[in-house]
């Protein structure tokens, strides 16, 4: 639990960002001695120092640009889209080939997605709201469990209001 400025206590009950895999990161990585090696004629130092800088920038780029996956005061937020977890039916978890069914061809083109391609596993949300386009949100997630549980207790804690 955290307070804020104005006094009141907000509950996170789950957040994740959905960083790169290790893979993704190194490659990121390597781009810095590349760069190094444009600038080494001119000069070995500048090179070193430049083949650094660009090594951090892109690996910290990555890592902030990614999305967040968040249940919080009864709203769900994956990346830039929320809805109110009363608006959300019951999230199914799936691994494996289901996962990948789910990623693939079993995706609606009218469903909101956050999906990463190291990340396996796959939570699906169906939407309730007649009003919304998407039928189902499709999330990756390393703890997909973690995040259904979230749902759930935000939308005991909704419904309880």
């Amino acid at each position: 639990m955290a307070s804020t400025n104005d006094g009141s206590a907000r509950t996170v009950d789950y957040r994740e960002r959905l960083s790169p895999s290790l893979w993704v990161l190194v490659a990121a990585a390597v781009c810095g001695p590349m760069a190094a090696l444009v600038v080494a004629p001119v000069d070995t130092t500048l090179a070193l120092v430049l083949g650094a800088l660009v090594a951090v920038a892109l690996v910290v780029s990555l890592i902030l640009a990614s999305p967040i996956v968040e249940v919080k005061d009864g709203m769900l937020r994956a990346g830039r889209a929320r809805i109110e977890v009363e608006y959300t039916g019951e999230p199914v978890t799936t691994t494996g080939e289901d996962a990948r069914t789910a990623r693939g061809p079993g995706l609606s083109p009218r469903s909101w997605h956050i999906i990463r391609g190291g990340i396996d596993p796959v939570v699906v949300i169906p939407i309730t709201d007649e009003d919304d386009p998407a039928p189902s949100w499709v999330i990756s997630s390393r703890t997909p469990d973690r995040l259904v549980s979230a749902l759930r207790h935000a939308k005991k804690e909704a419904s309880a209001r």
